[in-house]
């Protein structure tokens, strides 16, 4: 892993990736390297003006890739049903979950999920598992949910998973829904494990990447101090999105990845992929398996793994 770059990127030339959220930022910049290494990448995204302004830009570089851009809205399961039911290739190898939303005020997704918990969490886990028998038919896939250093600001119990219990708090709740990133990922690596399957799923995370994410959070109703902070932030301490998006890709391709490994910089803002630390709480078997059960109920979809 010492000294990892994109450079190292093994070539992709054959496989086939979605990446959702991949219009901007680190998604953009995962789904670039991708596709210059050649691989075949979808790029979902909510948006159909910067879905397909993105993959002008990505063909404006390299006019050969093989880019496409498909309708995903996480925040509505039937968009991410219709996904999944239109996704018309042979094979998946790479599904990299990376799609979020962070610090925005109380709403409500399509059905009623709290808005981070239901488009960070429950639409990822509702596209995994729909997607899922797809993956397992291509040998070596690889499943990559991005989580967040916020994880370790709060906890996720399976019981409680929208928060009623507690008092709002924006960014508590981004921290919630990237905890339950990485109790899924758990969850699901400890399934393939017992299924002996040969697709593999690990998270990754981006330390201190200027994207969209806290551009979008500023002004929206919190501290105006918090506010500035993410400026300065962003401004002066934050790494490029290209440098963030390289413990995913490092999840994503590097062959030495095994199963539920988590990923991320040596620090928030040093550059090279490492094993990343994660709380105990997002560690935990019981609350992993809690959380799945509970994901299924919301979903309504069963993984059947």
């Amino acid at each position: 892993m010492a000294g990892w770059t994109a450079d190292d990127i093994p070539w992709q030339k054959g496989r086939v990736a979605v990446v959702t959220g991949a219009n901007s930022g680190l998604g953009y910049c995962t789904a670039q390297e991708l596709a210059v290494r050649g691989a075949k990448v979808l790029l979902a995204c909510r948006s159909p003006e910067r879905g397909m302004e993105a993959v002008r830009r990505l063909r404006a570089r390299e006019p050969d890739i093989d880019v496409e851009y498909r309708p995903l809205d996480l925040a509505d399961l039937a968009s991410v049903r219709a996904f999944a039911a239109e996704l018309d290739m042979d094979r998946l190898d790479l599904l990299i979950n990376n799609a979020g939303i962070g610090g925005v005020p109380f709403g409500r997704t399509a059905e009623g999920f709290e808005t981070h918990l239901g488009t960070n969490h429950v639409g990822h886990f509702a596209l995994t598992g729909l997607l899922l028998p797809r993956l397992l038919a291509t040998p070596g896939s690889r499943v990559i949910t991005v989580s967040s250093v916020m994880h370790f600001a709060a906890r996720c119990e399976p019981d409680d998973l929208q928060g009623q219990r507690r008092f709002y708090q924006r960014w508590l709740a981004y921290g919630r829904s990237k905890t339950a990133n990485l109790l899924f990922t758990h969850e699901l690596s400890r399934r393939l494990s017992a299924a002996g399957a040969t697709t593999v799923a690990a998270a990754a995370h981006p330390g201190y990447a200027a994207t969209g994410l806290q551009r979008n959070a500023v002004g929206q109703n919190g501290p105006r101090l918090l506010d500035r902070l993410l400026v300065l932030g962003n401004r002066f301490v934050a790494r490029p999105p290209e440098a963030g998006a390289l413990p995913t890709l490092y999840a994503a391709t590097c062959p030495a990845v095994g199963q539920g490994v988590y990923i991320g910089p040596g620090s928030l803002t040093h550059t090279l992929p490492v094993s990343a630390r994660r709380a105990p709480w997002a560690r935990d078997a019981r609350r992993a398996k809690a959380l799945w059960e509970a994901s299924e109920r919301l979903s309504g979809v069963k993984a059947g793994i």
